[in-house]
Parts: structure tokens; C-alpha cells; sequence
């Protein structure tokens, strides 16, 4: 019983925090909430297509990777992926999530040390738990933090792990100048490109291929729940890389493989962005820009960024949560980001664009955040 009174305990300390997560449908609105930024899971020609392609495959995998779930559609989407994103190889896992647990629970061992940006995703903090390595934070895109910990660690083996894209403030990550802190240190970089995959670059490769640093950057994890409109990701990198991995990574040894059907869905998105990509990367980029050219009226709230991230701080879980709702009253899905997500005080709504958001509707709701 102690067990259950505290589990009883913990929640309603979240419900008296105004943190209380819980389940809700989608009841619709205007789309300023996925992270569909090139409308992608909507678009109804691809569906159309996948839908035939995937007509005559399995409707599941089977079994893990090493067992009997690999396909010659894994290893072509895989060879499609390296391809895509200029990488030597590329490993495919069941989510993001995974790929970010796999890579820094495998390859980092005891006597070498992960340095990290403080505000990294969840699944990169938990990977960081599951390594036997040591681990240290640097203040947000601080170069001269991150050099002085590459100095006080310099006799270590050095992970350097950033993201491109941050997914609460939308911002970008000085990623040449935290590589060339990296060479001079002989440190490994990885990079999490989830909110960069399919926006940049010139058919959406990342933003370390927009860079031209793809090859120098040790692994680099592309996710497709954003952007591709799907799930699963890949992790790009060398065939060294792919090899361990493969003998090492235990969320791809002990998982279930992706089925053929997500599988061949991805390898078509592919293709539907090699045709398309730059047309798509150019109408996002217009509403972006239209966004940042409108609010001015709510440029104090504002975190900068250019990409589809935009976050309006109102500090407060109850605060940030009231206007959140006055918003989808108003007609608008959006959602508020309370803390422990984000620090106390740096509460957000957190607007994402997207491709299928027209001018109009990007009006009205910067409209109605100035009414707020």
C-alpha cells in the first residue's frame, strides 16, 4: 500500500503543480501544433500512392533485426537513407527515441566522457542515464562553456552530443564552430537532426548537409515523426558505425523490426522528397518569414527562431495553460509547454508552421496572440 499512496502521492503533486499530463483527442482546429512542417502525413496523393504500394506487403516483421524481421525493403530504405543524407551508411530503428538510447548507451564506454548541451532532448538525457560513461552539461549553444570542458577533459575519449534543431526553442545550433572545437580536441560529435530532417538542406538532407560538415560529424540521428510525417529514424554515419551498432545497440537487438508497410511508406516519402523537397522547404521557408514579418506585436514574448518552432513564453504552468485554452476556443490547436518540460518561468505556447498553413490563418493567429 505505501507503493500506491505514493504513486497517488506523485500525481496529485502534479495536479497541484498545474503539470498533470493526460490523454485528449485531437477535436481539431487549426493545425499550428504537429510537427508536420511540410504537411506530409496530409498529403492525400502520396497516401494514395502508398496505399496501392503497401497493398501486397506482410503486415508485420516478424522478429527483431538479427532474427527473421529484416527485409530486403529495410535494406534498400537503408541504402535510400545514406543516399539521401550523404552518409557512408545509415541504421534504421523503430523511433527516434531508440536510435537516441542506442547510440549513447553503446558506444560511449566507462573511461570516456559525454559533454552535452543543457538543453538536449529527453531521449538523449535518457541514453546519457543508460551509458556507463561519465557526462557533463554545457550552457545552451555555449561555445566557449563546451571549450572549456573539452579543456578540463581533453585526456578523456570526448562525445560532444547537440541537436541541429532544438524542438522547444527553435533555434539552430552554432554546429561549425562546435565542430571545430571537436577536431581541435579530438573530440566525436553527434548530432540530432529530428526538427532539421526534411527542412533543410536543399530537399531536406539536415542542417549538417546544408552546413557541409556531414562528413566530419561522427553519427548524426534523422528522425522521421516530424517532417516525414511518419515515425522510425535512422542513424547516419560509418559502416563501422552501422557494424557496432548492429552487434551493440541493445534497443535494435532486443526490438520487433519497423514493419514492411512503415517501412516501404518511408522509402516512398524518400522519393516523394527527392522530386519535391525544394518546393516544399521554399513554401515553408515563406510562411516562416511571413510569421517573423507579422509579430512585432509580440516580439517581447517571442524566442527567435527561423524554423517552424516558435515559442511564445508565458511564464507559469496556469498562466501558459489559461491562454492555451482561450486559443483553442478560438479555433487555433495549439499547446502549452509547462514545466518540468521546460525550465520554471519558461513556459510556452509552442506554435509550430507548417506547409498547409495559409497566410490568412497565420494572420489571425498572430491576431489573436496579440489580444492575449
Amino acid at each position: 500500500m505505501q507503493i500506491i499512496n505514493r504513486m497517488y502521492q506523485l500525481l496529485q503533486r502534479r495536479k497541484n503543480q498545474k503539470s498533470f499530463r493526460a490523454l485528449k483527442e485531437n477535436k481539431g482546429g487549426i493545425d499550428f501544433c504537429s510537427n508536420d512542417y511540410l504537411s506530409i502525413a496530409r498529403n492525400t496523393v502520396l497516401k494514395k500512392k502508398i496505399h496501392q504500394a503497401t497493398a501486397a506487403v506482410d503486415l508485420g516483421s516478424t522478429g527483431s533485426r538479427l532474427l527473421s524481421g529484416h527485409s530486403t525493403l529495410h535494406h534498400q530504405l537503408e541504402q535510400k537513407a545514406a543516399l539521401f543524407h550523404q552518409a557512408e551508411a545509415a541504421l534504421l530503428f523503430n523511433s527516434g527515441y531508440t536510435a537516441n538510447l542506442s547510440i549513447l548507451s553503446a558506444v560511449p564506454r566507462k573511461s570516456d566522457i559525454i559533454l552535452f548541451d543543457a538543453l538536449i532532448h529527453a531521449s538523449l538525457h535518457d541514453g546519457l542515464k543508460l551509458s556507463v560513461a561519465q557526462s557533463e552539461s554545457f550552457d545552451h549553444n555555449n561555445t566557449k562553456a563546451l571549450e572549456e570542458l573539452l579543456v578540463k577533459h581533453h585526456k578523456k575519449n570526448i562525445f560532444v552530443v547537440v541537436e541541429s534543431i532544438y524542438s522547444m526553442d527553435g533555434d539552430e545550433a552554432p554546429l561549425i564552430p562546435i565542430l571545430k572545437l571537436c577536431k581541435q580536441y579530438n573530440a566525436l560529435m553527434i548530432v540530432d537532426e529530428a526538427h532539421s530532417t526534411g527542412i533543410y538542406g536543399i530537399k531536406g538532407e539536415g542542417l549538417c548537409v546544408a552546413k557541409g560538415i556531414e562528413q566530419e560529424v561522427f553519427a548524426r540521428i534523422h528522425t522521421f515523426g516530424k517532417a516525414f510525417g511518419m515515425h522510425a529514424a535512422v542513424i547516419a554515419g560509418s559502416t563501422l558505425l552501422k557494424d557496432y551498432l548492429i552487434n551493440y545497440a541493445r534497443p535494435l537487438i532486443y526490438s520487433t523490426a519497423l514493419d514492411p508497410h512503415s517501412v516501404l511508406s518511408i522509402s516512398m516519402i524518400y522519393d516523394h522528397l527527392q522530386e519535391n523537397g525544394e518546393q516544399f522547404i521554399e513554401e515553408l521557408q515563406e510562411r516562416i518569414q511571413y510569421f517573423l514579418d507579422n509579430s512585432c506585436s509580440i516580439k517581447d514574448q517571442l524566442i527567435v527562431s527561423e524554423s517552424p518552432i516558435q515559442g511564445i513564453i508565458i511564464p507559469g504552468n496556469e498562466p501558459v495553460s489559461r491562454a492555451c485554452y482561450q486559443m483553442q476556443q478560438a479555433g487555433f490547436d495549439v499547446r502549452a509547454i509547462r514545466s518540468p518540460t521546460v525550465a520554471a518561468g519558461k513556459e510556452r505556447i509552442r506554435i509550430c508552421l507548417h506547409r498547409h498553413n495559409s497566410l490568412e490563418q497565420i494572420k489571425a493567429l498572430l491576431n489573436c496572440l496579440q489580444q492575449l
